[in-house]
């Protein structure tokens, strides 16, 4: 059985697209790079990468071509003056942007000819190559199948569909997660803190309650996608009760309370429009308000 590896180009190498092509490096994947400062190459060249000195030369040298830059104005300004010497080959797009424009630049790339997928790197360039991360990507299913080898090197390929804007909405949504949980982390290890307990002590407790969280999650995601809130684990009522005993603990230790506020706020709305009894996960109709 043949263990040639597929030539891979990679375009942009910033800190995420440095890793990324390190990755492909250190997978056996014959890896050509382009960067506009060349200088940012070095490194790779000499672990084994070929530096192309413009983008027509880097995107001839591979069928699969991966870009990895500042935003989607950047993507567009790199490869549409080379758009007919991509005709027929896979643009992977790993540049952070909105769904929308994702959606615009799979329209561009249909339009020449070129196939395309849209991708969110769920991680930090140190964590690119680790298969415990996921890359997330969206488009043609068949073109993540045909170079599902090549990309499961950055980390585990999840596949989202034929939309190529899910992978930049899924992106967004979980950093929003993210960003939500780091904050109640924070709030509550401050809270902890004030009684002297260590951050790694309580974080090691709170890791494991996230398992439970976790469970939580995916019970409220079928009450969400049937549009019914049954409060047969807590009401709402309890968690408004439940909620003023943080609120006490953090004011009687200094605590800054706005985040637990936020909570309350949000169920309170959803009490006084009778959902007392309803389970927490009737809170997304406030955001989707």
């Amino acid at each position: 059985m043949s263990t040639k590896r597929t030539p891979v180009t990679v375009i942009g190498l910033g800190q995420m697209g440095a890793a990324l092509a390190g990755a492909f490096l250190d997978a056996g994947h014959p890896t050509t790079v382009h960067n506009r400062t060349p200088e940012k190459a070095a490194p790779l060249v000499e672990r084994g990468a070929v530096l192309a000195a413009t983008v027509a030369e880097a995107v001839a040298a591979s069928d699969l071509v991966v870009v990895c830059v500042l935003d989607y104005p950047a993507v567009r300004t790199l490869l549409d003056p080379v758009a007919a010497e991509l005709r027929g080959r896979t643009v992977v797009n790993l540049t952070s942007g909105s769904p929308e424009q994702a959606r615009e630049e799979a329209a561009w790339a249909a339009g020449h000819g070129i196939g395309y997928l849209d991708g969110g790197i769920m991680t930090t360039p140190p964590g690119v190559g680790d298969s415990a991360n996921m890359i997330l990507y969206a488009g043609a299913p068949e073109l993540l199948a045909e170079h599902r080898p090549a990309l499961a090197v950055l980390g585990d390929p999840v596949d989202l569909g034929a939309d190529p804007g899910l992978a930049s909405l899924y992106d967004a949504g979980l950093l929003g997660l993210m960003w939500s949980v780091f904050g109640g982390w924070l709030h509550a290890t401050a809270l902890a803190g004030a009684d002297g307990v260590p951050a790694k002590e309580f974080t090691a407790v709170a890791v494991r309650w996230l398992r439970t969280v976790s469970w939580f999650m995916t019970t409220y995601a079928d009450q969400i996608d049937a549009g019914e809130y049954p409060g047969d684990d807590a009401t709402i009522d309890v968690q408004v009760a439940t909620i003023a005993h943080l609120l006490h603990a953090g004011e009687a230790r200094g605590v800054d309370g706005r985040l637990p506020r936020l909570h309350l706020e949000l169920m309170k709305e959803a009490v006084a429009a009778g959902h007392g009894g309803d389970s927490y996960a009737r809170i997304i109709e406030a955001f989707r308000k």
